[in-house]
């Protein structure tokens, strides 16, 4: 086997994918788009742990009542 039926293996998958045009959803891609601009960063793990700056001043507040 020679590289001649390997090209026309290539070029033949080439050609498919240069004339493949899949059917898209423009209107469901662009709610989905749109419902992600307003979100925010959102930390699903956040009402697990305590909040790092609470600590410090719980902290701070009992060292000052003492």
């Amino acid at each position: 086997m020679g590289r001649g039926r390997q090209k026309a293996k290539h070029t033949k998958i080439a050609r498919e994918l240069k004339s493949f045009s899949p059917s898209v959803n423009y209107a469901a891609l662009e709610r989905e788009l749109a419902s992600h601009d307003d979100d925010e960063y959102v930390d699903k793990w956040a009402d697990q742990y305590d909040d790092e700056d609470e600590d410090e001043e719980d902290a701070a507040l009992n060292s000052a009542m003492r």
